[in-house]
């Protein structure tokens, strides 16, 4: 889903989300319909993009882990490491993050 420049989701791919299929138009209010759909109402555009919004900001959590999680090439050195030596620095690594960004989106936990 894109969002634009100020962070909200644009209408027109909340339109497309609703109603599935080929749609196309020059702006967000003046879309060309292709699969036989029902163009979605302002009312249930409004709660698709409120719906979209909440689950986003559920998922901070998930976007600050990414960001801070290693490489992925680093974690398969470290998960390679840990093998050979017996170690656990890939899930230390891993648990870190984790700790440091709770799903509930209470942190950075320092």
């Amino acid at each position: 889903m894109i969002r634009n420049r100020n962070g909200k989701f644009q209408r027109f791919d909340v339109i497309h989300s609703l109603v599935g299929g080929g749609i196309s138009g020059f702006d967000e209010m003046d879309c060309i319909f292709y699969d036989d759909q029902t163009p979605p109402t302002t009312e249930e555009i409004d709660a698709e993009i409120v719906k979209l919004e909440t689950e986003y900001k559920a998922q901070l959590y998930a976007r600050n882990r990414v960001a801070e999680y290693p490489s992925q090439g680093d974690q398969n050195d470290m998960m390679y490491k840990d093998t050979k030596n017996s170690t656990t620095t890939h899930a230390d690594a891993v648990e870190a993050v984790k700790t440091k960004w709770p799903k509930d989106n209470s942190g950075p936990i320092e």
